[in-house]
């Protein structure tokens, strides 16, 4: 029987890296489906073989990993390419992420994806959907400070994704992160102690089965 499950996102700059360490630091197994994608395709990876295949040698670095700002361009720029890489990546990352859920032990697990909303591939594994949200122009500022991307770049990756509005209306929890990390962190407690009831709950349902 797989864990009781939070699927936790929200748009680039958002804040759900944050957010995913403090529920980590509560002691929740966090499953990040970013982690996993950067294993895929590092040295070594077992994602760059199909990548070089699809979109050519100038794609690998030359380390033997994915050249990330060039595919970062391309997939930003191009829905076929982005839809290309896509087929590639979702269902090596789904199927690992599926068996780190599996393997957790701990009254709950989240599990962190930025395209949770738009892929409809986590239905169902998670519970629970919680959104990390914050005014756009918070996402814009941010992102350019920790990425060094240009303002148009973060407009772009922020156009594949969904309409904040749709996010929040898809969402069963929202965490509001337009304030410090200290607020940010009282949310996330919050949650955790909802969490623990709903998982306790779900578990004692199951038992009775």
């Amino acid at each position: 029987m797989l864990p009781f499950c939070v699927g936790l996102t929200g748009g680039i700059g958002s804040g759900k890296s944050s957010a995913a360490r403090m529920f980590e630091e509560l002691g929740v197994v966090v499953v990040d489906t970013d982690a996993i994608a950067h294993e895929l395709t590092r040295p070594g990876g077992v994602a760059l073989d199909a990548i070089r295949s699809t979109f050519g040698e100038e794609y690998i670095a030359s380390d033997g990993g994915l050249e990330r700002p060039r595919m970062r361009r391309l997939v930003f720029s191009d829905a076929a390419a982005r839809g290309k890489l896509e087929a590639i990546l979702h269902p090596l990352i789904r199927d690992e992420a599926r068996a780190h859920v599996a393997d957790a032990r701990a009254p709950y697990v989240v599990i962190v994806v930025p395209l949770l909303l738009e892929t409809g591939a986590y239905c169902g594994l998670t519970n629970r959907v919680a959104i990390v949200d914050c005014s756009e122009e918070a996402q814009l500022e941010r992102t350019m400070e920790r990425s060094g991307l240009a303002a148009a770049e973060v407009r772009a990756i922020m156009a594949t994704q969904l309409p904040r509005a749709r996010r929040l209306a898809a969402a069963d929890d929202v965490l509001h992160n337009d304030g410090d990390l200290a607020a940010l962190r009282q949310e996330v407690q919050v949650l955790h102690r909802r969490y623990l009831s709903l998982a306790h709950a779900a578990r004692s349902a199951d038992g009775a089965t």
